[in-house]
């Protein structure tokens, strides 16, 4: 039987509709042709052809071999850090040059790596990369919305097979991201704690979602979630952004996103996914400022994992509400079989 389900995080509704898994055509065709790593810009011992590093982890000279994580700017970038955040008016129509920064974080120098595969270790460096980056972000005041996300395989939009992952800065906030930011601080007022904090506490009591459960992280198949197989990842306090989190929360995460990995492969194989970020807001402006000072009280970062084993329809792009033809409590027994583990 379907339902209609509330996501309270992004306000809006998903429809868990178990009869439309049997449909035809429904999975997406996951892609098998690759790009060889002798055209592989990203690769080890192509770094010639790839803009300067912005960062690396390496203990050797930059721009050559010898690295574990690279940061260069995006060759086909959105946004440019170089203009000018001066905002025009022509009538009705508002704009502001395409201010920003579009940044690749090479996640690993091996081109065939899944991210089951990589040791903590190499996840920890992936993680440690973006905290460096963020902290050299933030330092430029025009800069006020980051999204980090990961592309991987042709049904979740990736152009380049070798794991990367983007960082996108932005002088504006996404609507979603404001929506989310008014809908926190009302609900903070009336409860004395931010939506986050409240869901995990509420997956966790309810046990029949929870996928990975230790000290620092627990990770479910969310309550309303919009793809089949949807992981979030959520800390345990209230650490606002990536960057707040110590070094022991660096490894913990690490070992947390390792294990869910672990779980999806079992059961999806080699699946095509989208991983994001959902972060505090960078720096304050005239949107923003209202929400910064409570953040450290009521705002925890996220991390969603979505596999893309599915294509989306005309309902969903026309409403804005997702069709998940698996329910995350089937997703989560399936994540937590004795074999998943």
């Amino acid at each position: 039987m379907s339902e209609i389900r509330r996501d309270r995080i992004h306000n809006q509704y998903v429809i868990i509709a178990p009869e439309r898994l049997y449909r035809p055509s429904l999975h997406a065709k996951h892609s098998k042709e690759k790009i060889s790593n002798a055209k592989c810009p990203f690769c080890e011992g192509s770094e010639f052809l790839t803009p300067k590093e912005l960062f690396a982890i390496r203990e050797n000279e930059s721009n050559t071999r010898g690295w574990r994580t690279r940061v260069i700017p995006n060759l086909y970038k959105a946004v440019q850090v170089e203009l000018k955040d001066i905002s025009q008016r022509d009538g009705l129509f508002e704009y502001i040059p395409g201010v920003g920064a579009h940044e690749i974080l090479i996640d690993t120098p091996c081109h065939e790596c899944k991210m089951q595969e990589l040791e903590v270790l190499d996840i920890e460096n992936w993680l440690r990369s973006m905290i460096v980056r963020i902290d050299d972000l933030k330092k430029d005041r025009r800069l006020i919305h980051l999204s980090i996300f990961k592309n991987s395989g042709a049904n979740a939009g990736a152009t380049q097979d070798h794991p990367h992952t983007q960082l996108l800065a932005l002088p504006i906030t996404p609507q979603s991201q404001q929506n989310f930011l008014e809908q926190n601080m009302r609900y903070y007022r009336r409860h004395g704690r931010g939506i986050v904090e409240d869901i995990l506490h509420n997956e966790l009591e309810a046990k029949k979602r929870v996928i990975y459960n230790e000290e620092n992280f627990a990770a479910f198949c969310p309550f309303a979630s919009a793809y089949p197989f949807e992981v979030m990842i959520a800390p345990k306090k209230n650490i606002p952004s990536l960057e707040r989190c110590s070094r022991d929360d660096v490894t913990a995460l690490a070992c947390c996103i390792r294990s869910v990995f672990e779980k999806l492969a079992i059961q999806l194989d080699d699946f095509d996914y989208n991983i994001h970020f959902m972060l505090a807001p960078l720096n304050a402006n005239f949107e923003s400022e209202v929400y910064m000072p409570h953040l450290e009280k009521n705002y925890r970062f996220t991390v969603r994992i979505t596999p893309r084993i599915y294509g989306l329809g005309g309902f969903e792009i026309a409403t804005g509400m997702a069709i998940n033809p698996v329910a995350p409590e089937e997703c989560a027994a399936l994540l937590n079989a004795k074999d998943s583990r």
